[in-house]
């Protein structure tokens, strides 16, 4: 089994009404990288988002809409994902932030994408961006 490191972005933050919504280690397969090889090999990958999210709304018990949907954010991921083939991690993770920051209560969107059987000898290779809403 896979294991992470990943560390949220920051606490949540009650003075700055910021709360994190975050996926951890979602895995999925991709078609991913440059190489002639992962062009027709699709190859497992380890995802990572953080995001920041207006804490100052109100949440409505039961009502999913009030909230950033942890389950949304994952089918969202994994459309993105199954949209096509993908020559570099670093358009993947933008095309996830980009995603992710479409919803206006996200602050800032942080997110990992990680080969897992990229490079032997290592767990994993990729790369990390953190995003701001603008």
């Amino acid at each position: 089994m896979e294991t992470s490191n990943v560390q949220p972005l920051r606490i949540a933050d009650a003075r700055r009404s910021i709360r994190h919504v975050f996926v951890r280690d979602l895995i999925v397969m991709a078609s991913l990288g440059v190489y002639p090889n992962e062009i027709d090999n699709p190859q497992k990958i380890r995802i990572n988002v953080d995001l920041s999210v207006d804490d100052s709304r109100p949440v409505v018990e039961g009502d999913l809409s009030s909230v950033v949907c942890y389950d949304t954010v994952v089918r969202q991921i994994r459309t993105i994902v199954s949209s096509g083939h993908v020559f570099l991690v670093e358009t993947l993770a933008e095309r996830i932030a980009d995603m992710a920051l479409q919803d206006r209560r996200v602050s800032c969107a942080r997110v990992r994408v990680e080969k897992l059987n990229a490079i032997a000898h290592t767990a994993s290779v990729g790369v990390e961006i953190e995003r701001f809403a603008k």
